[in-house]
């Protein structure tokens, strides 16, 4: 079996599967990992891009590997290999497991299909740019204008005439009582006729633009049909791929990738799902009678443009595509619980700097949420209430991320919350974080903007988005650097989610992940991020107030 590596490991393997989704790889992962990483430079013939793939832009961008300690029916210990998607535009490369399915394989009906999606796409394309099509759309808009223009006209000269038919009928008592009679007949007669001849011409003009409006419509009658065409050849295309993707568990059990997702409540799987490293190494090993015991997942390469991805550094499986197919792949064998939450589920209590009638301010510990999340019901707004039972409003005006410490200012009265509320709304509220930086920096101090959103396959990871993404702006200072660590003072301007470490560690910004982070940088024992200082308004004496609280690192 050319995918099963053959691995003496010096460290002891665990007891449990690695929880996916948050995890410091096992040291025998990291042994199996470092060894396919040599590989990997072997492959490339000396260079750390393989892996790389290159965009019809001229970019590069690297790839996700994963390495899965397995143990066969011999007891005989080694790993197996993967990487997400395609590699170089294959989807099986030797000495790598083979995808779950691979849609591109020869004779598959895959090719075939999809084949007959993209006829039908020429077919939408031809018809859509024919000459005579966008010349009668053309027409029928420059007619449209013409009539438009010629209608408008002869609404002026109807109410010219009607103008001239008030000044005639304010002389008509000068005329004797039958010249009256003849005059107003002969006006009325003028009125009819001009809105008759309007409403013919308004009519036949109407009639020539339904005839052009007719001759489109054949064309996009056939379009939409068209349309139709590939839409129901899509679905019935999606539908029998998802059929295609099983996944076995440790039970043995067989599910496709629509019944999965469907379980969690999601219509349709994301784009991909099925074809990251993870699933691949799992199916592998179940269809083969490996028996996994720990695996790791790293990136290899140049980082997405948008992403946060440090070449050689490791990385959990994604939440998006990965988590509902891994919690069926993982039944039946003994896992880690997720760290995060045992984190959570340790009392961590909060400190009062100050407090006062109106509001208070308290140090937060790190791994600590700011308001109650799912299924975690300790927050700082809960031990809030319990200190002060009689307070009105919602009393959490900002937030911290659970992996930061630091400053937060609360407020105690409905009054004090909308005060302190609009003083952050616009900007006037001024903050202090400190960070201590995974590396050194080039130089002392700047301003980052770099837009954000969330990543919808991999929540609550952050992406950069110029397209749509929401503004952020961050100034730092460097404090000192010493034994590869940069000690940084940042200046949000703006509060998106994950701000601060997005903006220290994407290569447009420091290129430096802060120490500790789980999801921009290397997971360590914390995230060295602390809010220091904070600078207000005080909502009822007017005047303002700075709080400093020193970083525990």
């Amino acid at each position: 079996m050319q995918e099963f590596t053959p691995f003496e490991f010096s460290s002891e393997l665990p007891e449990k599967f690695c929880f996916p989704h948050n995890y410091a790889p096992h040291p025998a992962a990291v042994e199996a990992a470092e060894n396919l990483m040599h590989r990997l430079i072997s492959l490339g013939k000396g260079k750390l891009n393989f892996g790389e793939e290159t965009f019809s832009e001229g970019r590069t961008c690297g790839k996700m590997f994963g390495v899965l300690i397995v143990k066969n029916h011999l007891n005989q210990l080694g790993y197996i290999s993967a990487f997400s998607g395609k590699l170089h535009g294959e989807t099986t490369y030797p000495g790598f497991v083979p995808p779950v399915y691979d849609r591109y394989r020869e004779n598959g009906f895959f090719d075939k299909e999809e084949q007959l999606i993209v006829e039908v796409n020429k077919e939408i394309k031809t018809l859509e740019s024919r000459q005579d099509y966008d010349l009668l759309k053309q027409h029928l808009e420059n007619l449209k204008n013409y009539h438009s223009i010629g209608l408008s006209s002869h609404k002026i000269s109807i109410k010219a005439s009607k103008e001239r038919r008030k000044k005639r009928r304010e002389t008509l008592h000068e005329l004797s009582a039958s010249e009256q009679a003849v005059a107003l007949k002969e006006m009325n007669e003028e009125s009819a006729t001009e809105h008759y001849n309007f409403k013919r011409l308004k009519r036949s003009l109407r009639e020539i633009e339904i005839d052009l409006e007719l001759q489109i419509s054949k064309f996009e009658g056939n379009l939409d049909q068209l349309k139709e065409k590939r839409r129901k050849l899509s679905s019935e295309l999606q539908q029998k791929l998802f059929e295609q993707y099983t996944f076995l568990n440790g039970k043995g059990d067989t599910r496709d990738l629509l019944s999965i997702f469907n379980a969690v409540g999601k219509e349709l799987p994301p784009s991909g799902a099925g074809e990251c490293a993870a699933p691949k190494l799992l199916q592998f090993a179940y269809s083969n009678k490996l028996t996994p015991l720990t695996m790791a997942e790293f990136w290899w390469g140049a980082s997405p443009l948008a992403e946060v991805k440090k070449h050689g550094n490791f990385y959990p499986s994604c939440r998006g595509k990965c988590e509902p197919i891994l919690q069926h792949m993982l039944k039946g064998i003994p896992c880690d619980p997720d760290p995060v939450e045992e984190k959570l589920n340790q009392k961590k209590h909060i400190r009062i700097i100050y407090e006062d009638s109106d509001i208070a301010v308290i140090e937060k510990p790190h791994d600590l949420l700011s308001v109650p999340g799912k299924g975690v019901f300790d927050s700082v707004l809960q031990q809030l209430k319990s200190l002060y039972p009689l307070s009105t409003g919602p009393m959490i005006v900002h937030r911290l991320d659970m992996s930061t410490s630091g400053i937060m200012v609360l407020a105690k009265t409905l009054e004090a919350y909308h005060h302190l509320q609009k003083q952050f709304l616009k900007r006037t509220v001024k903050k202090r974080y400190v960070a201590l930086l995974d590396g050194n920096i080039t130089g002392n101090e700047g301003c980052i903007e770099l837009p954000m959103r969330v990543d919808l396959d991999d929540r609550p990871r952050q992406v950069i988005c110029h397209e749509h993404g929401k503004h952020a702006v961050t100034r730092w200072k460097k404090i000192s650097e010493s034994n590869g660590k940069t000690r940084v003072h940042f200046f949000p301007e703006t509060g998106r989610t994950h701000q601060l470490r997005v903006h220290s560690a994407h290569k447009d910004g420091l290129n430096c992940a802060i120490l500790g982070d789980d999801l921009y940088g290397k997971k360590g024992e914390r995230l060295h991020l602390h809010a220091e200082e904070i600078e207000f308004m005080h909502p009822t004496t007017k005047k303002r107030c700075s709080f400093k609280c020193k970083a525990p690192f």
